[in-house]
């Protein structure tokens, strides 16, 4: 059997080839001059893709970025572990997958083992002062060892007289709700820009995958001021350095936390939503040989789960074995990746679970829960101007084929696209026979991560919180002896209920027996997806909403609402509503489902307002408020 360090080498997920505590002298006999580690700096920002002067896009302003990645290597294939903030920085701060330990559904509190750790504490052990300003979002309480101060007065300034330092600079006003203010474009510019930073919408050029409308082109305009006041903010991070006369001392990162804000961009596992641009600059005295040489562009496959390790690297600082990214610069590294991966799960109020992996050329999506729609309500993104313009055009017909096609209420299991012919991904291949062997080597990628990771996402999430409570950790829950069998159910089970077929009965009516609730749970979705019910298969659901899990109930009665019973499925979810202490995240869910069985879930609203007078759950209100807004435009027809 393939142990794991026989599995990262081979599938780039971790960090053989580990750097050791000798690499302190090695720095020192590489060019350190004095002998003295180097500060680190990362000015990292929200909600870009590689939209920058330096990455060749036309419309930016960046003469700040530009200018320092003329002096550094400059990454053309960086992508994040998930397209949206928290589940990023998550895997960002620990070097490891979000979706390994319970970390990915999005502003989740995850109970973490010990071992599991920001990857600061490493820094500050070896002597780093580290500082974070200001932005953390993890999906889990870290510890108060993980910085020396994070704040919004962090700084490395004020660090102790000849420590090295570590230090994060965030910047905000890339981040998608800054986009909102373009629907009154010419009234409200970033007051920090000059009028010949300015941007005319009418230049903007705008993706086939939205409608050329003045309201997109207004969002495009407006992101790329935006990433002009980021370029800004580059320039004084970098300045305050040099006054220092700390620049040849300090190695940089510039990063963002994920993708665009933009519909099917943020939130999503395609390049628009995970690609993101990555420079770093390194000192001439602390470059190994042949890295980052000034104005140099690498296309190797790096995760910012990788800038951990990397930063660990290059300050001579041990890797633990339990890290999954790899250190990219330094000494001692393990081969290049092969592969990317993605885990995309509940985003704010919706659940869903996605996996993704690519390569150089092709991305392969899976939609484990591909009866949900392409785009979700989701209250804050519903903000989004080139998102209200979508939702406008597609009622009105309007939208071509290409931009339509999000708009669907469904999706395929399978995803595939060719990223050399397709950037945007805007043609699925998954069925073209052409690409079989392409996606048969990429899902036997995907599968073989997911286990060998342990991914969480297979355990709807009231189970997951239950059985962290029962076991310790979400991580423990898969990592305990007897997980990875359970894991391998699961997923036979949620392979199954994507696409099943008459010949699956047999396996799915066993799994519905199995002593796991969440095997139970994936066993009544595939029932509900099944394209011709049987009597036997409407009996097996209606025993399934009598089951001891509520997580069973709810995927039961939804099931049941797919197979034409409405008003049996709508009452047995209601019912759930009407314990008077049930589990954590089972009202999350129930609500949910209640949402999508309108209008015939409207019968529950008097339920439903109770819990809205209970709740302090801001995403189950908002689930509350769009059910509301649902109900009354039922009422009103």
């Amino acid at each position: 059997m393939m142990n794991r360090r026989k599995f990262v080498k081979a599938m780039g997920l971790g960090a053989a080839g580990i750097a050791l505590p000798g690499c302190l002298e090695n720095l020192q006999v590489n060019g350190g001059g004095s002998g003295d580690r180097p500060n680190i700096l990362w000015i990292s920002c929200e909600d870009i893709s590689p939209h920058l002067g330096c990455y060749g896009q036309e419309h930016a302003i960046t003469p700040n970025i530009d200018k320092i990645a003329a002096e550094s290597v400059r990454y053309t294939r960086a992508f994040t572990v998930h397209g949206v903030c928290a589940p990023s920085r998550t895997g960002i701060i620990t070097g490891m997958y979000p979706s390994s330990f319970g970390g990915v559904n999005m502003r989740c509190k995850a109970i973490i083992p010990e071992k599991i750790q920001c990857f600061t504490r490493y820094l500050r052990r070896s002597g780093y002062y580290c500082s974070n300003c200001d932005k953390e979002d993890y999906n889990f309480n870290r510890s108060e060892q993980a910085w020396d101060q994070s704040s919004r007065d962090a700084h490395w300034k004020n660090r102790p007289v000849g420590k090295p330092f570590f230090s994060v600079f965030n910047f905000f006003n890339t981040h998608e709700s800054k986009l909102w203010s373009s629907k009154d474009f010419e009234s409200t510019h970033p007051a920090k820009l000059k009028r010949s930073q300015w941007q005319k919408p009418e230049n903007m050029s705008v993706p086939a995958l939205y409608p050329n409308t003045d309201a997109v082109r207004k969002d495009y305009a407006r992101l790329f001021e935006t990433i002009t006041e980021f370029d800004y903010f580059v320039g004084e991070c970098i300045d305050q350095i040099k006054q220092a006369g700390l620049y040849e001392d300090t190695i940089i990162f510039i990063w963002s936390d994920h993708g665009n804000g933009l519909p099917r961009a943020k939130r999503c596992l395609y390049d628009t939503g995970t690609l993101v641009p990555l420079i770093v600059r390194i000192p001439e005295k602390y470059r190994d040989t042949g890295q980052s040489k000034a104005g140099s562009v690498d296309d190797q496959l790096v995760n910012l789960i990788d800038l951990a390790p990397t930063v660990m690297n290059l300050a001579g600082v041990e890797i633990p074995d339990h890290i999954h990214g790899r250190a990219f610069l330094g000494r001692n590294l393990s081969p290049e990746r092969k592969y990317i991966f993605g885990a995309r799960q509940r985003i704010d109020e919706r659940h869903d679970m996605v996996r993704a992996v690519r390569d150089k050329k092709y991305r392969y999506l899976r939609n484990f829960e591909n009866y949900n729609p392409y785009f979700f309500h989701l209250q804050y993104a519903e903000k989004c101007n080139t998102m209200k313009q979508m939702r406008k055009l597609y009622a009105e017909g309007k939208l071509n084929k290409l931009q339509a096609q999000w708009m669907a209420n469904k999706r395929p299991f399978e995803e595939l696209y060719d990223l050399d012919r397709d950037p945007y991904e805007l043609c699925n291949i998954a069925d073209d026979p052409k690409y079989a062997a392409v996606k048969k080597k990429l899902r036997s990628a995907l599968e073989q991560w997911m286990l060998q990771t342990r991914d969480t996402g297979l355990l709807p999430e009231p189970e997951l919180l239950a059985d962290a409570e029962k076991y310790g950790s979400e991580y423990d829950i898969l990592h305990r002896r007897g997980g990875k069998q359970q894991l391998r159910r699961l997923l036979r089970i949620a392979n199954i209920a994507g696409k099943p077929e008459n010949s699956d009965r047999e396996q799915i009516y066993a799994a519905l027996k199995d002593n796991n609730t969440s095997v139970r749970c994936w066993a009544v979705i595939a029932i509900g997806q099944l394209p011709v019910k049987t009597p036997e298969d409407i009996a097996k659901l209606e025993q399934a909403v009598g089951d001891t899990s509520p997580s069973v109930r709810i995927a039961a009665g939804k099931s049941l609402y797919r197979s034409g019973l409405k008003s049996p499925a709508v009452n047995a979810v209601e019912k759930e509503l009407k314990n008077d202490a049930p589990p954590k995240g089972v009202v999350h869910f129930a609500i949910e489902a209640l949402d999508e069985m309108l209008p015939e879930s409207a019968s529950a609203v008097e339920t439903v307002r109770k819990i809205q007078s209970e709740s302090t759950d801001p995403y189950v209100n908002d689930l509350i408020k769009h059910y509301f807004s649902q109900v009354n435009e039922v009422v009103n027809r």
